[in-house]
């Protein structure tokens, strides 16, 4: 009994039809051939695992919290400037 090997570019076109083109494992595994298991496998190593994806979401979570805290830093900044502008120009001239 021997396996069958596959190409690397084989393996990256059947995970391409399954996650880019969303053709279900069953229909792809039956079109080309290849057993629905070894077709999760091949899906399963070429997508980023759970944890991995949560820390990347995290990261940019933190870097989209930060940049808007400077940004509404800046607008406070600028509020406070025209209060005090819009004080100046009210007052009677003398």
């Amino acid at each position: 009994m021997s396996t069958q090997r596959f190409t690397p570019e084989f393996k990256q076109e059947a995970v391409r039809q399954i996650v880019e083109r969303g053709y279900s494992v069953a229909e792809v595994s039956a079109r080309v051939g290849v057993s629905a298991h070894s077709l999760y496998k091949w899906v399963k190593a070429v997508t980023p695992d759970q944890a991995e994806k949560h820390a990347t979401e995290l990261v940019e979570a933190k870097s989209e919290i930060l940049r808007l805290r400077a940004q509404l830093r800046r607008t406070e900044e600028e509020r406070d400037i025209l209060k005090k502008a819009a004080r100046y120009f009210a007052k009677e001239p003398e």
